[in-house]
């Protein structure tokens, strides 16, 4: 059971991100807390989160949120990639350092599904949404990340 933890915390993050919050007059606004549960998991344990794991979950998190099939999974498989290939200069770091991390690759996702969302459309789409979700994703991580991490030493232990 333990060795699935990641997987099963990645899920519950994925369908909370489906349930949007309305701010403003902005719809379907809702924190990437997948993408908070994939970096939690891939800097600290990746040998428990494989890519098959991300695809499936990314796959499902867009049906049942009316999204484009696919975006997710293929922004969540990029995102364990970019963190696999530089996890050696962010592991043992200072929380802001991590933090800063995730808030470059944050900002990284939020325009790449913002660009294969215009892509798709055939025009420009609007920047505020993206941007709007990126910082609210930002703000958020550090109470994701602590979560993460006490259900990791709880559950799994250091690692």
């Amino acid at each position: 059971m333990v060795n699935v933890l990641p997987i099963a915390t990645t899920v519950v993050a994925a369908l909370l991100s489906i349930e949007p919050l309305r701010i403003g007059g902005f719809t379907a606004l809702t924190p990437a807390f997948t993408l908070m549960a994939v970096y939690y998991w891939t800097l600290y344990r990746p040998d428990l989160l494989p890519a098959l794991s991300l695809f499936i979950i990314g796959v499902i998190q867009d049906l049942l949120s009316g999204g484009l099939p696919g975006a997710t999974a293929i922004m969540l498989l990029l995102v364990r990639a970019i963190v696999s290939g530089h996890r050696h200069y962010l592991v043992n770091q200072p929380f802001p350092f991590i933090w800063a991390g995730f808030t470059l690759l944050t900002g990284g996702a939020m325009l790449f599904l913002w660009a294969l969302h215009s892509l798709l459309a055939g025009n420009v789409l609007e920047l505020r949404e993206p941007i709007l979700r990126a910082v609210l994703t930002i703000s958020m991580f550090p109470v994701a990340s602590l979560l993460l991490g006490r259900t990791q030493r709880a559950m799994i232990g250091a690692g």
